[in-house]
């Protein structure tokens, strides 16, 4: 089956299939954008990736195991499990074509409990940032941060309610 997007030219919602990034009405901006694409992946690629996979990615063993258990099949099955049960629908917004799986408590707080399927729920990226910032301030994980010794909440509607706060 095709997948689709929508065309790139601010306020045209016409949907293009993939690769193209533009409908056949705005179609001309296709190569200048490509071109940009290009010259900006030349320009920054190698300091980009090398920042992101040496500096901010494995900063330490600790962040490095964890990030390679997202790399493991277990993960894999786990997360399509996840997606599959809930729908593609994020947990704590109700937005539809959420393709990201969250540790509910995360790894950092809770090593064992990273494999558990109860510990998981699809997230769409505006939510994801948001817990991602809250669980910095109320469990302290993160680069800079220090371990809070506080009770592990599994209530998503909770944790909804004190993301908003």
């Amino acid at each position: 089956m095709p997948r689709y997007r929508r065309c790139r030219q601010p306020g045209c919602h016409a949907m293009v299939q993939l690769p193209d990034h533009y409908c056949t009405k705005h179609y001309e901006h296709e190569a200048e954008y490509l071109a940009n694409r290009q010259r900006w992946a030349r320009a920054r690629g190698k300091q980009y990736q090398h920042k992101y996979n040496h500096v901010t990615r494995y900063r330490n063993d600790v962040k490095s195991e964890q990030y390679n258990f997202y790399r493991t099949a277990t993960w894999v099955r786990l997360r399509k499990q996840v997606l599959d049960r809930d729908h593609y629908v994020c947990r704590y917004c109700g937005q539809p074509n959420s393709r990201t799986v969250d540790h509910v408590v995360p790894i950092e707080f809770d090593q064992a409990s990273k494999a558990d399927i109860n510990n998981l729920a699809t997230i769409c990226r505006r939510c994801h940032r948001a817990k991602t910032e809250w669980e910095q301030s109320y469990y302290g994980t993160g680069q800079g941060h220090h371990r809070q010794d506080v009770p592990e909440i599994r209530d998503i509607s909770t944790i909804r309610r004190l993301m908003k706060k």
